[in-house]
């Protein structure tokens, strides 16, 4: 077994699973300053309240087995992304302040602050992600040695703020479907509904710009078609996934929607992974310099050691994930204790 083949594919399962959890909180962010009342806003947070913040340890595990299997990439990623990553930290953290400070008093003006700041760090950090997605499909410049040469500016290029503002379409319609199915019956329920078809529309406007884009800015994308013709598959079911959302919508059947939802990202996901391979962190300067899943990674010992622990923790991080859904599952009620 190609152990480095094996952890390439484990950090895409990784991404993947933290683009459909933590996508829909995201989205319920972005959305958050449509809502029209305080219970309005009280329901969309506590709709996430139980579940946002266990959705964000699939990106600390995606980070640290980035870091056991590949290190060398790890380093040239933190260090080129440092000040990319900061503004993450900051908006991931100031969105949870948000959340807990929200309701902790009931002043109209207070609580405003905190929706906003709500709104604004799940923004920032969905379009952060995107950005980061634009800029591993583009390349960034490294040396010899696999390290960053270029500054901040040079990570807000087109095709990455493009990629950007995919995400966050992406993001809103996934969060406005995931509403549509835990709110309760009632006027912001159908207002919701009405959200669906336009971030929907968006996000279909943006991924067809986007896929050209990509077709001309960045033409290995499909280099890999070649000699993976089963990856033609993967946009087929990518664009039956994104074609059956208002299909669902209509027929009024919130469950089918939110996973042809699903569907789509992790389909994204694997087509940005296919478009990667075999590379980690491509060289936008020199062919020579990309860091590969191969002069990127830890020694052979510490990458079956990390696979051993993989095999072990893994059944328990999906129990526990699938143990905390199902207990929150159903509408959402407001309660004493709710946000």
């Amino acid at each position: 077994m190609d152990l480095h083949v094996t952890w390439f594919f484990l950090l895409a399962v990784l991404l993947a699973g933290y683009a459909v959890l933590d996508g829909f909180d995201l989205g319920v962010g972005i959305l958050h300053m449509l809502a029209k009342t305080d219970t309005d806003r009280r329901l969309f947070i506590n709709s996430i309240g139980p579940i946002w913040d266990g959705n964000e340890v699939w990106l600390i595990v995606f980070g640290g087995a980035l870091f056991a299997a590949f290190p060398n990439a790890y380093a040239s990623v933190f260090s080129g992304f440092y000040t990319a990553f900061m503004l993450l930290l900051f908006a991931l953290i100031f969105r949870a302040v948000s959340i807990e400070f929200r309701s902790k008093m009931k002043s109209a003006a207070w609580r405003r602050v905190w929706d906003f700041g709500f709104f604004f760090s799940s923004s920032l950090a969905t379009l952060l992600f995107g950005v980061a997605v634009g800029n591993g499909m583009v390349g960034i410049p490294l040396d010899p040695e696999g390290n960053f040469i270029g500054s901040f500016f040079d990570l807000l290029n087109p095709y990455a703020l493009v990629s950007g503002l995919v995400a966050l379409a992406l993001f809103a319609m996934h969060g406005a479907l995931y509403l549509f199915l835990k709110l309760p019956d009632g006027e912001v329920r159908e207002r919701v509904k009405g959200w669906m078809w336009h971030t929907w529309g968006t996000f279909l406007v943006l991924y067809i710009l986007g896929t050209m884009y990509t077709l001309v800015a960045v033409p290995r994308s499909t280099a890999n078609f070649a000699n993976h013709p089963w990856a033609a598959l993967i946009v087929v079911l990518n664009v039956l996934a994104v074609a059956n959302i208002p299909r669902s919508v209509y027929r009024n059947r919130p469950v089918e929607a939110f996973a042809s939802s699903s569907v789509t990202i992790v389909c994204l996901v694997s087509l940005f992974s296919l478009a990667l391979w075999p590379n980690l962190v491509t060289a936008s300067n020199n062919p020579n310099n990309h860091l590969t899943v191969y002069n990127a990674a830890s020694s052979a010992g510490t990458l079956w050691t990390m696979f051993i622990i993989v095999l072990i923790g893994m059944p328990f991080v999906l129990a526990y994930t699938s143990a905390v859904y199902w207990t929150f599952r159903g509408r959402v009620e407001l309660g004493e204790h709710s946000y």
